[in-house]
Parts: C-alpha cells; sequence; structure tokens
C-alpha cells in the first residue's frame, strides 16, 4: 500500500461534472487527485475478504439482539424496536452499506465502524474513480463492482414487490449539495433498475390523514421510498408514529437501525472477542488502557468524537453533546506523508463491492476530509 503523488487530468472538472459529480470542490478540495493509493492484489483480497467476514458477523449480531430484545443498549424506543424486529423476520432487503476501516497494507484491517444507514461518498467511490482509473491507469485495476451490484440489488428489490410499490421517491435534506448528488446517482439507477421514480425533500414528505397514508406534493401515496436520512432523526419526527403503522416502506429497511447505531461496536465485541478483524469495544470505559475513544452512538462525520490519551485530551465538535456513547479501543490510523486515510468498504445486498478512500490531517475523519482515487496492480 502506497500514497503516490501523480499530475491531475487538466479536464478533470469537466470529467466530474458529466457524471453529476458536482460537489468535487464542497468544503474546498475533496476529490483530490493529485495523489493516489496504490494497493497489491494481495492486500485487495484482504481488504474484501474481511468486509464480507465482517458483514456475516453484524447479520448474527442483528439476530442475537432482536432474539434477545437488547433494545435498551441501543437507546432505540421499544416500540421502533418492534418495527426492527418485524423487519429482520421478514427479511427485508437491505441495499448498501459502508465499513470504516484502518488498514496499513501490512496488519489486518480494523473495523472503526458502520456506516449501516445513511452512508455517502457513494458516486465518487463507484462512477467517479472507475472513469479515473480507465483515464490514468488503464493497465491496472480497481476494487471497484459497485455501480454493477447497486443496479443488481435495485433490480432484486424491484422484483420482491408488488405492482403498486414499484414507484420509488428518493428523498434527502435540502441544501445539501453531496446528498442530493447520491440521490440522483441512486435514482438513475433505480430508473434502469425499472422504476418509476420520483425526487422530493425530506420536509415535502406529507400525512394525508382521511386516506391514512404518507404522500408527495402531489398528494400521491408515498408506498416506498428511499431516505438519505437518518433512522434516528425519523424516530423524533412528529409523523414518526405514523410508520408504525408501515404504511410506506423505507429503504434502507427498519432492521437496518441497528447496525447503524454504534452501540454495534461493543455488541460485536462481546459476541466474537479477539477477532482479528474487531477493536476492543465497551459500554463504559474501565476495560480499556489509554489512549482510547468515545464515540456517541448517534452521530455521523467524526462528530463529537474523543480521544483520551491519559494527560490530554482531542475531541472533535458536533451536535451529538447529549448522546450515550460507546469506548472503543485506540487504534491509530496508518500515516502516509503527513496524512491518515480510512477504507470505507462497501457492501452492496450481502456482498463486498469496492473501496473508497477518504484522507485527512488529522486521526480522525471528517466531513471536510478529501477522496482519494485507488487502483492495485
Amino acid at each position: 500500500m502506497q500514497r503516490i503523488s501523480i499530475t491531475p487530468r487538466p479536464y478533470w472538472k469537466d470529467k466530474c461534472d458529466e457524471v453529476g459529480f458536482h460537489f468535487y470542490e464542497i468544503d474546498g478540495l475533496y476529490w483530490n487527485e493529485s495523489v493516489c493509493y496504490q494497493f497489491t492484489s494481495e492486500q485487495i483480497d484482504e481488504i474484501e475478504a474481511a468486509t464480507q467476514e465482517l458483514h456475516e458477523l453484524c447479520l448474527e449480531a442483528v439476530d442475537c439482539i432482536v432474539s434477545e430484545q437488547r433494545y435498551q443498549q441501543l437507546s432505540i424506543d421499544p416500540d421502533f424496536f418492534e418495527l426492527c424486529c418485524r423487519s429482520w423476520t421478514r427479511e427485508d432487503l437491505s441495499l448498501y452499506g459502508r465499513f470504516d476501516l484502518a488498514y496499513d497494507g501490512v496488519n489486518p484491517p480494523k473495523l472503526l465502524e458502520y456506516n449501516a444507514d445513511t452512508p455517502t461518498a457513494l458516486l465518487e467511490a463507484s462512477v467517479v474513480q472507475w472513469m479515473w482509473l480507465e483515464e490514468v491507469f488503464p493497465d491496472a485495476d480497481q476494487f471497484n463492482s459497485i455501480h454493477e451490484k447497486l443496479l443488481a440489488q435495485l433490480q432484486a428489490i424491484y422484483q420482491t414487490l408488488p405492482p403498486r410499490r414499484r414507484y420509488l421517491h428518493f428523498t434527502c435534506e435540502r441544501d445539501t449539495e453531496e446528498d442530493l448528488g447520491t440521490v440522483e446517482y441512486l435514482r438513475d439507477l433505480a430508473m434502469q433498475a425499472g422504476f418509476e421514480t420520483k425526487h422530493l425533500y425530506i420536509d415535502e414528505v406529507g400525512w394525508d390523514s382521511d386516506r391514512m397514508c404518507f404522500c408527495d406534493l402531489e398528494y400521491q401515496p408515498i408506498e416506498l421510498m428511499f431516505k438519505l436520512y437518518p433512522w434516528e432523526w425519523i424516530v423524533d419526527d412528529e409523523f414518526s408514529e405514523f410508520l408504525l403503522r408501515e404504511a410506506m416502506q423505507l429503504l434502507e429497511p427498519p432492521w437496518k437501525m441497528i447496525l447503524s447505531n454504534k452501540a454495534i461496536l461493543p455488541i460485536l465485541w462481546e459476541l466474537f472477542p479477539d477477532h482479528p478483524n474487531l477493536l476492543p469495544a465497551y459500554f463504559d470505559s474501565s476495560p480499556l488502557r489509554h489512549p482510547y475513544i468515545s464515540k456517541p452512538i448517534f452521530s455521523r462525520e467524526g462528530a463529537n468524537i474523543s480521544i483520551y490519551y491519559g494527560d490530554r485530551t482531542y475531541q472533535t465538535q458536533g451536535i451529538y453533546q447529549d448522546v450515550p456513547v460507546i469506548y472503543q479501543a485506540y487504534f491509530p490510523l496508518p500515516e502516509f506523508q503527513g496524512c491518515y486515510p480510512v477504507v470505507g468498504s462497501w457492501v452492496i445486498g450481502d456482498e463486498a463491492a469496492g473501496i473508497g478512500i477518504r484522507e485527512d490531517r488529522t486521526p480522525i475523519t471528517q466531513n471536510t476530509s478529501q477522496f482519494i482515487p485507488h487502483y492495485f496492480i
């Protein structure tokens, strides 16, 4: 595994715009092709195997949590936990998720956390870096079948649905260019899979009390909706009680709120202690030695994370100050030329599908971290 400096394509912005990737300069330079990461095929095999293994462990953990009714450890409302249980028992299909791994090319990949509900960095991982590879390293390869597997999984979901649920609404927050770009990419794939689609923002989703259904601005019923909007935020919404009636099917399905909760990390360690791809994690800090880390169970983009070194503490800012936390052994990210990469390894349906790399000049990946393309030889 190497970090290599290269010359950016002179027309790279035009190429990004062509595929709907317009947020390459969000919060400064986000897509950075002045460098790239090179892997060997053996290292890629190791990442793929670890990703598949972690996915299987996570499914076992969900089954344990559901069967043992461990909703209190996850701070999930009992009614919504029951919704999770029904969704799990029905085997509701999932679309995607992204494991964030610490990996240096030498030691086994370590799971930092699982973005199982609303992962982003998708369009750039699937389409943009593949396009970059074909133009810059045409004789090399890339761990990347994300696009093809997303399409196949959307087709599989389509085939399981009755005709009335083959109209798929897509939603996200307003004024989030990255979220909108991700949603529009997935909406294009859904149309290729056979769905009729419509985009609306989350504040445009309504409830029709006469027909007892969710609806869009044209009062068309919403039977199926992909939401790039976290389950934990939905649970706190004024309309959330109507979701308990299952008047609308959502992607990701309710059972994914178990895996998107960082309380899954200590539960995974409890169920599979000393697994080579897991880090020690607990609900209290007493079993851990310095340095260790605390993470809010509901948080994203590296917000409100603390690293305890003993004599000092490093903290990131955020909006999750009052959220319960878990504690995890601190595993330092590898450093390449003063930068710290995190490997985002994608699971589409039930299959490992490819990676995207985010790097920062601090030990914690945040929303300002850059995306770096990769290849292997």
